[in-house]
């Protein structure tokens, strides 16, 4: 054994040394005490991970643990900084890890419905009605608060989230239909969530259907076309003509969404110029300009740029989940447990339901554990910024902020199952 290996051990035996005092100081009436210690726990517990092959996987669970754990103990750390309101992150965050996504992709993803198209249809067909109607019924069964019962319906109706890729991945599933299906149901969500919230959870809240459309496109749609023009620029080799054909789709994607705006608001026409000119910046001409001025400057910045993105994605994720817990902290510890319960079966039954539901139509093996991945997993980022434009970040946010690192456990298990079994030829 290495000192390396050495080091990851003696961390793994400290964070349960921490553990033991916290349980100690708990059963003694001392309760209040226990936050540095099952704090320090998971930190070292996430880190020690590290040097085991089998759950390295769960460390970036591990250390949202370590937030969500932090931010219940001491929520005014992670409310605001000064006058800053944190909660504040949240969109530019999700906006960064959806470029993210984008900028790992190209037109060449959205293949795939012309070459599985059944797969297709049947799996999106799977993600926007399984997931849903789980959720309303668990919300009928458990009989929540309002606006924490609409953040179940709310997670239902998200597309698939990034996750769900990398779980197809490692279980050695279909990923070629997972990229698909992730992209497409993204693009059909600012169209398909909010007319499902609108039908299932209306009695709940209120459900502005046109203002949701508008903060998806912003959140997700728009950052997500920033990231396929700077992948395009940046690493795709593309002719003139194919690149020209690319920008005047993702302009007219841009001139949609301002002109959504122009109808469901009551800006006035200088304002949609206004936006639109803020959006052509931050999403068309900026990422050519990076891209260009990048790929000039630094040999292999491909590269980086990757690792980049995908640690500020990962972080991005853990600081969102960590400031919508620190806001709803007096809601969640009222609910918590049940609350808990409730999203372990709606993921749970996603994963099951979609492999089901691929079995049902005879889908090969590889192409049913996908589907249960693309089901089982939702988008919390973009669940969570949308409960913060409501203005309930600390109500119907508590859901997807539980469902996120609770689906990464389960798809992590799931995953490593299926790695270890691969399907018959």
């Amino acid at each position: 054994m290495n000192n390396k290996n050495l080091i990851y051990k003696a961390l793994r035996g400290l964070a349960f040394v921490l553990l033991a005092i916290a349980l100690i100081q708990y059963f003694t009436g001392n309760a209040t005490a226990t936050g540095p210690f099952v704090t320090g726990f998971f930190v070292l517990l996430a880190i020690g991970f590290q040097g085991l092959p089998k759950f390295k996987t769960f460390s970036y669970t591990v250390w949202i643990f370590a937030g969500v754990t932090a931010s219940l103990y001491y929520p005014a750390v992670f409310q605001s900084v000064g006058d800053f309101q944190l909660k504040l992150l949240i969109v530019p965050l999700l906006q960064i890890i959806m470029f993210g996504m984008g900028s790992q992709m190209s037109i060449n993803d959205f293949a795939g419905v012309i070459k599985m198209p059944k797969g297709v249809i049947i799996g999106i067909l799977a993600q926007f009605t399984i997931m849903p109607l789980v959720g309303f019924t668990i919300v009928k069964l458990f009989n929540f608060p309002t606006e924490i019962a609409a953040g179940i319906l709310l997670i239902g109706c998200a597309p698939s989230g990034l996750a769900s890729n990398v779980m197809s991945y490692i279980a050695k599933a279909n990923i070629a239909l997972a990229v698909t299906l992730a992209a497409i149901a993204t693009l059909l969500s600012p169209f398909i969530t909010p007319f499902l919230m609108e039908k299932l959870a209306d009695e709940l809240i209120e459900i502005k259907v046109w203002e949701m459309m508008l903060d998806i496109i912003n959140m997700m749609i728009l950052p997500i076309v920033a990231g396929f023009i700077f992948n395009l620029f940046s690493k795709v080799a593309s002719s003139g003509k194919d690149k020209v054909i690319q920008l005047c789709s993702y302009l007219f994607i841009i001139i949609l969404k301002n002109f959504i705006y122009l109808q469901t608001s009551e800006a006035s026409f200088g304002e949609v110029v206004a936006s639109f000119g803020r959006d052509m910046f931050w999403f068309f001409v900026l990422p050519i300009v990076l891209s260009s001025i990048l790929k000039r400057a630094f040999d292999g910045f491909e590269t980086w740029m990757d690792k980049v993105l995908s640690f500020v994605s990962m972080a991005g994720i853990a600081v969102i989940i960590t400031i919508i817990t620190a806001a709803g902290r007096d809601s969640l510890l009222d609910v918590g447990l049940l609350l808990l319960l409730a999203v372990s079966i709606h993921n749970l039954a996603g994963y099951a339901l979609g492999y089901s539901f691929a079995k049902l139509f005879k889908m090969p093996e590889n192409d049913c554990r996908t589907i249960a991945f693309e089901v089982g997993m939702q988008n919390g980022g973009l669940a969570s910024g949308l409960a913060l434009q409501m203005g309930k970040i600390a109500t119907v946010g508590l859901g997807p902020a539980i469902f996120g690192p609770l689906m990464n456990v389960t798809g992590s298990i799931l995953a490593s199952i299926w790695k270890d079994r691969p399907p018959k030829e």
